[in-house]
């Protein structure tokens, strides 16, 4: 049985998100996208050039790993959307309102490329734990040698 934190945040690749939850209960979650609007808007990061995907941290060895899969193309906006925003926040001032990114660009590139990427990390640490039954059978006779011998007495 799962915590209860657990049930209630959920724990993906990115950290704990109360999104499991909100996602179970049709009303909250309708009640909370009217929040979720109003925070994308003040939170800044469409006025400065910035996806979403671009704020999540590089330095996990997953988003390191889902990084490289990104299209040279991909690649290339991240880096130049990163430089356009780092240079607006050192002057301390946004882009202009036509070039903000609009709430229909604000696509995930990233999420699911990180979502993969610990996918298969748990695919391979599952096979990697995994003993197959044949083996153990083997191993079991290979100990038990001597109780054969010990009814022939």
């Amino acid at each position: 049985m799962p915590s209860l934190t657990k049930m209630i945040f959920g724990n993906g690749p990115l950290g704990p998100s109360f999104a499991p939850f909100i996602r179970q209960h049709p009303g909250i979650q309708k009640y909370w996208a009217r929040w979720s609007n109003f925070y994308k808007n003040a939170a800044g990061y469409r006025q400065k050039g910035y996806l979403y995907d671009d704020l999540i941290v590089e330095e996990t060895p997953q988003v390191q790993k889902a990084l490289s899969r990104l299209s040279a193309k991909q690649r290339y906006d991240r880096v130049f959307r990163m430089r356009r925003g780092l240079t607006q926040s050192m002057a301390h001032k946004n882009l202009p309102k036509e070039q903000w990114v609009k709430a229909d660009e604000d696509v995930r590139y990233l999420t699911p490329l990180i979502e993969q990427v610990v996918a298969e990390e748990a695919e391979r640490a599952e096979w990697d734990y995994m003993t197959v039954e044949k083996i153990q059978q083997k191993r079991a006779e290979k100990r038990n040698i001597f109780s054969k011998r010990e009814g022939t007495h």
